[in-house]
């Protein structure tokens, strides 16, 4: 007998064998293919309508190089976006920022009865009218100044033409006709698109403000909500410590803003009384301007007292001089004695590190990074004391 015959039992135990080797029962093509080989032609076309797929690319350099690129080129039209729409970005930001300041008095109106609904209705007129206030203080000062200045303009004029040096100037070099020229000629056009770029300005801050407002009534409206949705982003075995932390972060962030606020409003009150007592003009809008300065950490109550002192010693120099008097005494009262008792409770920042924090966010945003600075800074300080350094005291 041959030896290329085989039994019966050779044939299955070659059978068996192929089998352990493949478990699937697949064959060399689908071994090479990666798809189950179908039995007949309509089967393969139902099962693979396209063809059969074929090997995967190769991970060369070229492609590897391909990939770098295009996520190079991502970030850099990313980086391009986020620069483009900071505007709104920070819009947002501030939004949020005050909608979670106001948010305790909200719950303080919701622990007297009322509905959250009523709550954020009676918070938010508060809000409107604040603001509607300001600009009643401040902008009919302003525009009777302009009025006055400009009605005031012909007599200073007349007084010039008759006075003798500069009718002597005038006879000799021609000064009346070249000012003449230069009002009509360069000064009047360059005034005219002046007063149209502040007209601008002036529509900007307000289409900035009523945005501002309807954010912040939204994010007010859905502040649990969003904290909701972001905690079922925290593993379930996290949720419950992730949720205390948010929670004692948002009500130092609270506590910073109604502590601010009414330390700015003790320093307008204040002013406007010292202010009222000398007989200063416009004391209301003076006073308003000190409060709203005196938001901005560190340097804002001296930019306020500088303006003020400024303005009022126009008026009188000797009033002037006593206000920047009285302007420095309540500084250091403000510092020493107001600001740590109502800020003890809200953020537990060293002072050192209130300095650094309000630095770095006045050069990266400005007056905005000023006064989301500190309690950022307070967040952070509290992740890391209770997140960090427990996980550094276990390893």
């Amino acid at each position: 007998m041959s030896a290329d015959v085989t039994s019966p039992a050779q044939d299955d135990a070659a059978h068996d064998g192929a089998a352990q080797d493949d478990p699937g029962g697949a064959s060399a093509e689908e071994r090479d293919t990666g798809t189950p080989h179908a039995k007949n032609g309509r089967g393969a076309d139902e099962a693979q309508p396209y063809g059969l797929p074929g090997k995967p690319l190769a991970r060369g350099p070229f492609l590897f190089g391909l990939v770098g690129g295009l996520g190079v080129l991502t970030a850099i039209a990313l980086a391009q976006m986020v620069v483009a729409s900071l505007s709104t970005i920070i819009l947002v930001v501030v939004a949020m920022f005050l909608a979670v300041g106001l948010n305790p008095a909200v719950e303080a109106l919701q622990r007297r009865g009322l509905g959250r609904r009523w709550a954020i209705s009676i918070v938010f007129a508060g809000v409107v009218v604040a603001f509607a206030l300001f600009g009643l203080a401040v902008v009919p000062p302003l525009s009777q100044q302009v009025a006055d200045f400009v009605a005031a303009v012909p007599g200073y004029v007349t007084e010039l033409s008759r006075h003798p040096t500069l009718r002597r100037l005038d006879a000799e070099y021609q000064i009346l006709p070249q000012l003449a020229s230069f009002v009509t000629g360069t000064l009047g056009p360059s005034l005219a698109s002046g007063v149209v770029g502040a007209g601008l300005v002036v529509l900007d801050g307000v289409f900035t403000t009523v945005t501002l407002l309807v954010l912040m009534l939204y994010f007010l409206g859905s502040l649990h909500t969003i904290k909701q949705y972001l905690l079922k982003l925290v593993p379930a075995s996290r949720r419950e410590r992730t949720g205390a932390i948010a929670e004692e972060i948002l009500g130092g962030i609270g506590g910073y803003v109604a502590g601010n606020v009414l330390i700015s409003v003790i320093a307008g009150v204040v002013s406007w009384i010292f202010l009222s007592i000398l007989g200063v003009k416009y004391a209301l809008a003076l006073a308003l301007v000190v409060a709203l300065t005196d938001l901005i950490p560190l340097v804002g109550a001296t930019i306020g007292a500088v303006l003020v002192s400024a303005v009022v010693a126009l008026q009188s120099l000797p009033v002037g001089l006593a206000c920047a008097i009285f302007f420095v005494v309540y500084q250091q009262i403000e510092n020493y004695l107001i600001y740590p008792r109502v800020m003890k409770r809200s953020v537990d920042v060293t002072p050192a590190v209130t300095v650094i924090a309000a630095l770095f966010g006045g050069a990266l945003l400005g007056i905005v990074g000023a006064l989301l600075a500190i309690p950022v800074a307070a967040a952070i300080s509290l992740i890391i004391r209770e997140v960090v350094l427990p996980r550094q005291a276990l390893s």
